[in-house]
């Protein structure tokens, strides 16, 4: 029998079957998938085969190859990683500006980690029921910065809907991951995205002005116009894996750009004679935000033992 799966409850997988029918499936201890190092040998959105066992409980018992799907490190010291989503369409980082404010570190994190793996990615600013001047016109810069580069941006309130319908149209006929910092209104988006999907939403901690867990475990979520949302926890920082610092740039459009012009194929865009992507960022091509996040890359991959900043 095969399916897809659609929840991880922590102890065992939901798989919807090719019939309809939402199946209850543990995995064995030793049940690995040859090449990846993760933490989940299955993810939501793959597809599996189940079969039942002398227990009379149901087991995964193979993963199909995967189309693609979404990784980030475990932990900030884990060599292993985290696979978010399989089989996606296009995945979506959701931030706040405040309450809590999201690191730009964290969205370029996100977004070159989508480019690493062949995913299209979007952005979903939320929360602009509760933004004075500054914080529109943050928005608007940002929006500019990565709509410059090629990311879609969507400017959304949860609260008020604002922005909501234009997101559904985009949103309609895929399936989309959404992801992002604890507190950035994940779980409250969905809920407006999808009427009667009930998912608990929470509050920021008045100390550290951050979020509180309320996504457990990841969840496909059908959308009644069709197609489907991956919801996962919320993350606290964004750790790269496998990445190798030759390969960092491509992951970033606009330097991947300016980098046909450096005087060496090999050059790491960190002050080598004959670069030109540091001449791109001191004439405001390309912006330092993005450059800083694409420096924070190299440096966790030359020394990651170091790595510790809440990306």
């Amino acid at each position: 029998m095969t399916g897809t799966v659609i929840k991880n409850t922590g102890s065992s997988y939901i798989v919807l079957t090719d019939e309809g029918r939402e199946i209850s499936c543990r995995v064995k201890g030793n049940f690995r998938i040859k090449g990846i190092r993760t933490t989940n040998p299955v993810a939501v959105g793959d597809r599996v085969s189940i079969q039942k066992a002398a227990d009379d409980a149901d087991y995964i018992t193979a993963v199909s190859p995967r189309r693609n799907y979404i990784i980030r490190r475990a932990s900030n010291l884990s060599k292993e990683s985290h696979i978010l989503a399989a089989n996606i369409d296009q995945a979506a980082v959701v931030i706040s500006l405040r309450e809590p404010a999201t690191p730009l570190t964290f969205i370029d994190r996100f977004l070159a980690t989508a480019e690493a793996y062949n995913v299209p990615a979007i952005l979903i600013i939320n929360k602009q029921d509760i933004w004075d001047k500054e914080d529109r016109e943050l928005a608007d810069a940002i929006k500019h910065l990565y709509e410059s580069i090629g990311y879609p941006v969507f400017i959304v309130s949860a609260e008020t809907r604002a922005g909501i319908d234009q997101l559904k149209n985009e949103l309609t006929g895929k399936t989309s991951l959404l992801a992002g910092n604890s507190g950035v209104g994940k779980s409250s988006l969905i809920n407006a995205l999808v009427p009667g999907s009930g998912l608990k939403t929470g509050r920021i901690s008045d100390i550290h002005h951050t979020g509180m867990h309320t996504t457990t475990f990841s969840e496909m979520i059908a959308m009644p116009e069709g197609g489907q949302l991956i919801d996962v926890p919320g993350v606290k920082g964004f750790g790269t894996i496998d990445f190798a610092a030759e390969e960092v740039s491509h992951f970033f459009p606009e330097i991947f750009k300016e980098s046909a012009n450096c005087r060496y194929s090999d050059c790491k865009h960190t002050g080598e004679p004959g670069c030109a992507v540091v001449p791109a960022v001191e004439g405001h091509r390309i912006s330092q935000s993005r450059y800083a996040s694409y420096l924070s890359i190299l440096e966790e991959i030359q020394d990651p033992a170091k790595y510790r900043k809440p990306y």
